[in-house]
């Protein structure tokens, strides 16, 4: 690894989801490291207090995303025009909406698919096309462990994993003569504000005594594995999904 490893400078990244958890964490890691950075939330207006603490670190711009919908999907992307050049895509957003199959209904089977794997296909798309021309790109794809296990009530999640995963593998080797290098990371258990606020005290302690490291993930952790994957250090792996998660789907 060169004196300059994770050097992002005149780069720019796109991080859809990025106002909380592992996408917040992942975006303060890529300003660190001199990237210009493109944050995606739902709210059509900027939290000032996230844009204060992310422009500290060096150049931010938000762009809101409303990935509910195929209209909201391609307005997003027409806005991307504006960018001279986006170098790195994390496709980070996603929703999980648990129920058994027998109680899954229409409109939340359309919302997970919409959010978890229409919007990231049209977006890689969109930018792989991009990247092409650039000759050079990385695209990142957050998946889950749900992508190699399950559990009930994950049904449609766990679609909408796998075929991200599918869609890693197949730009995998579409793009690799490109340039471009497209890989997925599986996070397992990670200790974000949703995971602390879903879970009560009792149930984290369970939970960490299930993952053989013994705790959960830091946000951080998972986001150094995608700075890793979105630079030139990286440079021969393509179409894998990286499973992240203390050694617990091996048990």
């Amino acid at each position: 690894m060169n004196k300059n490893a994770f050097d992002f400078s005149g780069q720019t990244v796109l991080i859809t989801g990025a106002t909380r958890g592992i996408g917040k964490e992942t975006a303060k890691l890529f300003l660190k490291h001199n990237a210009s950075v493109i944050v995606t939330g739902t709210s059509v207006e900027a939290n000032s207090e996230l844009i204060n603490e992310l422009s500290d670190l060096g150049t931010v711009y938000y762009e809101s995303a409303n990935f509910m919908s195929e209209a909201g999907i391609n307005d997003f992307i027409t806005r991307l025009d504006k960018y001279d050049r986006i170098d790195v895509c994390v496709n980070n957003a996603g929703i999980n909406l648990l129920n058994e199959v027998e109680d899954i209904t229409d409109e939340d089977y359309k919302s997970v698919l919409s959010v978890n794997l229409d919007a990231p296909v049209k977006i890689s798309r969109y930018l792989a096309k991009r990247m092409k021309t650039q000759k050079y790109g990385r695209i990142v794809n957050v998946a889950s462990i749900w992508s190699v296990i399950t559990r009930p009530a994950r049904a449609v999640y766990t679609i909408t994993k796998n075929a991200l995963v599918g869609l890693t593998q197949t730009m995998g080797i579409e793009l690799a003569s490109s340039g471009v290098l497209v890989n997925a990371i599986s996070p397992g258990f990670t200790l974000t504000e949703l995971t602390k606020t879903t879970n009560t005290k009792a149930q984290l302690i369970e939970i960490n005594k299930k993952i053989p490291i013994n705790r959960m993930a830091k946000p951080i952790e998972m986001g150094y594995t995608i700075l890793f994957l979105s630079s030139k250090e990286n440079s021969y792996m393509t179409g894998q999904n990286l499973v992240v998660d203390g050694g617990f789907t091996n048990v």
